[in-house]
């Protein structure tokens, strides 16, 4: 199936290659969300988006796209700050009464569990999270952010506030034609082990982290 264009905030009209499939209730710790699962009509990724008030076009509205971390997210991994990251935003969502994640299953950085796996297995040995993939044969990011863009859209919205420290996703969306009033930074105090983690993406990735110490 072809690709087709994804409409723009100018009003341009086109159609999306990601279709909502169901949405539900998500009572959760930090508040009452609701959850839509999303689906790809061009490959075989699946997507889920939560989001809480109204979805209004011309509202500046708080987003972020949050990538698929199993053992941060799931596991408490305090090899990182995903998981935090991701209860950070929830929170800043909550106390807003509006805004938007959409979660992108693209496990380590788009290589998978169980090459992340054997990545943090060469992190075991010493290299860092960057390395780790080049010594795999990986490439660092392999992440695409369009079609998160698209479900940003289709929940609709135009004007957004960007929850992100990453600026390869914030250049992502703005080409895709969402319009970004706003980056809002997000970070958390890093654990002793997570510190090598967010320098390495700091200083190898260009994230824009200021490093807090806790």
């Amino acid at each position: 199936m072809k690709e087709q264009p994804t409409p723009a905030c100018s009003g341009s009209t086109g159609s999306l290659s990601v279709e909502q499939v169901a949405v539900a209730a998500l009572p959760t710790e930090w508040g009452d969300f609701k959850i839509a699962g999303y689906r790809s009509l061009v490959s075989d990724e699946e997507f889920v988006a939560l989001f809480k008030g109204e979805m209004l076009r011309e509202t500046p509205t708080l987003v972020r796209i949050h990538s698929q971390c199993l053992t941060g997210d799931v596991f408490g991994s305090t090899k990182c700050d995903c998981g935090a990251q991701l209860h950070q935003t929830m929170k800043m969502i909550e106390m807003e009464g509006r805004g938007a994640i959409v979660y992108q299953q693209q496990e380590g950085r788009g290589i998978g569990i169980l090459n992340k796996i054997r990545a943090y297995a060469l992190q075991d040995d010493g290299a860092d999270t960057v390395e780790a993939n080049e010594q795999l044969g990986l490439a660092v990011d392999l992440r695409e952010y369009r079609q998160c863009a698209e479900i940003l859209f289709d929940l609709g919205l135009c004007r957004v506030r960007v929850i992100s420290n990453n600026p390869l996703k914030l250049r992502a969306l703005e080409e895709a034609g969402l319009k970004i009033i706003e980056r809002i930074s997000i970070e958390v105090a890093p654990t002793e082990k997570a510190a090598g983690y967010l320098r390495t993406k700091k200083e190898k990735l260009g994230h824009l982290l200021e490093l807090k110490r806790g």
